[in-house]
């Protein structure tokens, strides 16, 4: 089955089962032309509702791939079709064994130097067949950035993994996307992070409940006062329901 796209507020929200993920993989590395792959928390939706670079690329994005269960429930709320929520982690690791498995190449841009050498050596280890054909660090000074590009351009991946310390995070590749002619991007906050075995992936059983958060607010209290906005959205969903139809 095809992935099918929503609309829920506004903001574009694909339905795309596990199976359905090899066949738009392999649909966008046809595509000639660079594409985006963009995982959407509660937060990042709310976010994507404004008027924005981020919303902006969230509207043009290939694929947008719900991880948050609340946008699900807003779905199910309005009566549209429900999309699949997926680990990013998941999604992430099918991705590169899609791309192993036809010999396609992979690009590293993020993380501190330590944890990226680590990361791609780990890289290197498990997916033997994917060719690893670059890597820079995050957190670079902006006169740099021209040579990052370029390097990327040149390298011509077909993932190009956008991690931590990137200014622009989840729209970075979006707000420059006339550089680069080919290539999937993927903003992936923790992959480096993960792969270099420096800080722990979501336990998988916390993930499926919906707890992940509360992790996040540990490493981060501030969110707390994200309840605000998320107030908000529950709000715009009611008044969706009594008031508007489609």
């Amino acid at each position: 089955m095809a992935v099918q796209r929503i609309d829920l507020l506004g903001v574009p929200v694909d339905v795309c089962s596990s199976q359905d993920l090899e066949e738009k993989v392999l649909e966008l590395l046809e595509k000639g032309a660079p594409s985006q792959i963009s995982f959407i928390t509660i937060w990042d939706f709310i976010r994507a509702r404004g008027k924005n670079e981020y919303a902006e690329s969230i509207r043009n994005a290939d694929l947008v791939i719900p991880v948050s269960k609340s946008i699900l429930f807003g779905a199910k709320f309005l009566c549209k079709t429900v999309p699949f929520r997926h680990n990013p982690f998941d999604v992430f690791i099918s991705v590169l064994s899609i791309l192993e498995s036809r010999y396609k190449s992979f690009y590293m841009f993020g993380g501190k130097k330590k944890a990226l050498t680590d990361a791609e050596k780990n890289m290197r280890a498990t997916f033997r067949g994917l060719q690893i054909v670059g890597r820079c660090v995050g957190y670079y000074q902006k006169s740099e950035e021209e040579n990052i590009v370029q390097a990327i351009s040149k390298a011509s991946p077909s993932l190009v993994l956008v991690s931590e310390g990137i200014k622009k995070r989840d729209y970075w590749s979006y707000s420059r996307r006339n550089r680069f002619s080919t290539g999937i991007f993927m903003y992936y906050r923790d992959a480096v992070g993960i792969l270099s075995k420096r800080i722990k992936r979501v336990n998988p059983k916390v993930f499926e409940r919906g707890y992940e958060i509360w992790g996040e607010l540990l490493r981060n209290p501030l969110k707390f006062f994200l309840i605000f906005p998320f107030m908000w959205y529950i709000i715009l969903l009611v008044w969706t329901k009594l008031f508007k139809k489609d």
